[in-house]
């Protein structure tokens, strides 16, 4: 089949490509390279006003009159690609707004491409109305949203908040009446699209574990933690509070660990640069683990993140086995950071676990053939 797959995020549709090249499929990826993380895509969207003088226009622009130069520079080059954007069997989108553009502009994307190709489908990937509104309706014990209540407003954009407004709820509204269906990429999408009539269920994420080699954790005198910071996600990462168990943590234990931490770096950079440590904090308010963390569960790191209930349910695992649940207290974090650091043989045990927990359930070629039989059966 021909597939079109719009919009990037955590290399998600990187290694579904590599997935359905492996069957045999010719798969295209169209997007922005997700801002700094700079991700490869076969059809780069580049964004033109970031930066400086351009930026200040275009900002100084949409507060006076409501129009957007970057939104109408990327509709502009999606109507200039449609040769290459057409035809095409199937069509998925990673998120409602996959390219950052005004809610106007991304429904004039989306009709532009609908347009010129067959069925298209949707992820729950990244926040978007439903799981937003989900959130923000205290549907659960914690969320993305948390910190946002708790009076951390760093970003609103950070928190997908847009989504609530009316201009998103109609784009959501119209892409929902026109796709064939959507489909979750982990516990935290799927549980707020439980009952969609457009819902087609839950397909975790494709990990490329041939590109990401299982690495022995290297016994020695200090335990490496690694803390990677994105900037703009600061609060609804949870690293505020990584950063207190880390104070804590480094208090008692100063001669037995390293800390390593770094900030928003690009992706080619950022998957290296915690190749030595045992453990990485990835991030807190989640019920199943980011892309992030999955990568470095495949290169047999023990990773803080996203590992609820709900997780352990609906994989039949035990707690603390496979990934360890970062909950929104530092306390908490840096007792579990204890209780690895007095009792390292468990390092080692959640590493190979962790490796074969992404071998079983998020091999690439897989999720693939999952992906396949979905859009293939609507």
């Amino acid at each position: 089949m021909k597939i079109l797959l719009v919009g990037e995020y955590s290399r998600l549709h990187n290694s579904l490509k590599e997935g359905l090249t492996h069957l045999n499929h010719d798969v295209t990826i169209v997007a922005s390279k997700d801002g700094f993380k700079n991700y490869t895509v076969d059809i780069p969207i580049h964004k033109r006003f970031q930066k400086g003088l351009k930026k200040l226009i275009k900002n100084t622009l949409y507060k006076i009159t409501g129009f957007d130069l970057e939104s109408q520079h990327v509709k502009k080059r999606i109507k200039e690609l449609k040769p290459k954007l057409s035809n095409y069997d199937i069509v998925q989108f990673i998120n409602e707004g996959p390219f950052g553009c005004t809610a106007k502009v991304e429904k004039d994307i989306f009709n532009l491409i609908h347009s010129w190709n067959k069925k298209l489908f949707l992820l729950s990937c990244g926040t978007d109305h439903i799981s937003v509104k989900y959130a923000y309706n205290n549907n659960l014990k914690y969320s993305i949203l948390t910190p946002y209540k708790n009076g951390k407003h760093q970003s609103m954009t950070s928190y997908g908040l847009k989504f609530l407004q009316p201009d998103f709820i109609a784009l959501h509204n119209h892409i929902y009446k026109n796709i064939t269906g959507v489909i979750a990429s982990d516990i935290d999408y799927h549980l707020p699209l439980r009952n969609n009539p457009k819902y087609l269920g839950l397909i975790p994420n494709p990990i490329n574990i041939d590109l990401l080699k299982f690495k022995s954790l290297k016994q020695s005198n200090k335990i490496i933690i690694f803390h990677g910071i994105n900037n703009n996600n600061y609060y609804k990462k949870g690293n505020d509070i990584f950063e207190d168990a880390l104070a804590i943590i480094n208090k008692k234990y100063s001669d037995k660990i390293e800390i390593l931490t770094v900030r928003s770096l690009p992706y080619r950079e950022y998957i290296n640069a915690y190749d030595s440590a045992h453990i990485l904090l990835d991030q807190i308010y989640a019920y199943d683990q980011g892309y992030n963390a999955l990568e470095a569960m495949a290169k047999g790191k023990v990773v803080f993140t996203g590992a609820e209930t709900e997780w352990l349910n609906h994989y039949q695992i035990e707690e603390d086995s496979i990934a360890i649940n970062a909950l929104p207290n530092a306390k908490s974090i840096a007792e579990k950071l204890e209780w690895l650091i007095e009792n390292p043989k468990k390092i080692s045990n959640i590493s190979v676990n962790a490796r074969a927990f992404i071998e079983k359930h998020h091999n690439y070629i897989d999720c693939a053939k999952h992906y396949l039989d979905v859009w293939k059966k609507n």
